[in-house]
């Protein structure tokens, strides 16, 4: 099994990087795989000694099989930098592992993203595989399909990233034309799935996320999630550009028997079970936290 390279995305926040790196370096087959960073550029004067001390971290890493870095010269912004880094490393490479500078992985975290990009990568109804869950009441004991894609420590392939869609507009219009497809695409009507891509639209948002979840949706595919979270984002603690202190994203143990990891669903079909338990959990959820969630993907 060839080992997907792992991309990071950094700016400004050097101790969150290192233990991001850290806790990275501990898992799996780290020393086996490939790192590419893509630190951004400062946006302005202030934030320019951050980005500095993050890449001298950054220039300091050992223990990966390679390590290239790049360093954009002006500041492009979370979603440019990742469109265009997961676009030119999946060019090159055929797969990815994506990270952002705030999630730390559990050991297994690799093994198991590798494992299934390894299983699926003919599979045209999986669009990527994604490490993280919600702190849901009940859990599916092992993987699970929801229809759309995800965001957190996620990997996918070249046919799958090709389907990434940048127009918000064109998603809008295809997602609305149909009111019962609105209400799928927000989860039955329990998240604002759709204001967010309207938001995308009038420049209030600036999310690579939410398009990648819609043009996932719109084609039907799914996207692979764990029994349990095997991340964990420390990330909400005020020092992101959109970031506030939430339990959701910092429950997991960061721990999950690898047996159980690598029991594969029977059926590529959304799970109507779990699907369920994402619903409930988003209508449990507090109107100030749903803006939390909103404000974190305006990075």
């Amino acid at each position: 099994m060839a080992l997907a390279p792992i991309v990071i995305f950094t700016y400004n926040r050097p101790m969150h990087t290192k233990q991001t790196v850290e806790k990275l370096l501990e898992a799996d087959l780290a020393s086996a795989s490939d790192l590419i960073i893509f630190s951004d550029g400062p946006r302005s004067e202030k934030d320019q000694d951050a980005v500095h001390e993050t890449r001298k971290y950054l220039a300091s890493i050992s223990g990966f099989k390679s390590l290239k870095i790049h360093e954009a010269e002006k500041n492009m912004g979370l979603a440019s930098s990742v469109i265009n880094g997961v676009s030119e490393v999946i060019a090159e490479y055929g797969k990815v592992i994506v990270f952002e500078d705030d999630l730390l992985v559990s050991p297994q975290t690799l093994t198991y993203l590798n494992h299934y990009l390894d299983l699926y990568e003919r599979e045209e109804k999986v669009i990527s595989i994604h490490s993280f869950v919600y702190p849901l009441k009940k859990y599916s004991g092992k993987p699970f399909f929801i229809r759309g894609a995800d965001c957190y420590g996620w990997a996918t392939w070249k046919r799958g990233w090709d389907l990434f869609e940048k127009d918000a507009t064109k998603l809008y219009d295809q997602i609305t034309s149909n009111r019962d497809l609105a209400y799928q695409f927000d989860f039955e009507g329990s998240y604002p799935y759709t204001k967010m891509l309207k938001r995308q639209i009038e420049g209030k948002v600036d999310s690579w996320a939410i398009r990648w979840y819609a043009s996932a949706f719109l084609l039907g595919k799914v996207t692979l999630y764990p029994p349990s979270s095997l991340i964990q984002n420390i990330g909400m603690d005020g020092s992101g550009t959109h970031s506030d202190d939430m339990d959701l994203y910092t429950h997991t143990t960061l721990n999950e028997n690898l047996e159980n990891l690598l029991i594969a669903p029977r059926s590529i079909e959304e799970d109507r079970d779990m699907f369920l338990e994402f619903k409930a959990f988003f209508r449990s959820m507090k109107p100030s936290i749903v803006k939390r969630l909103i404000n974190k993907l305006k990075k």
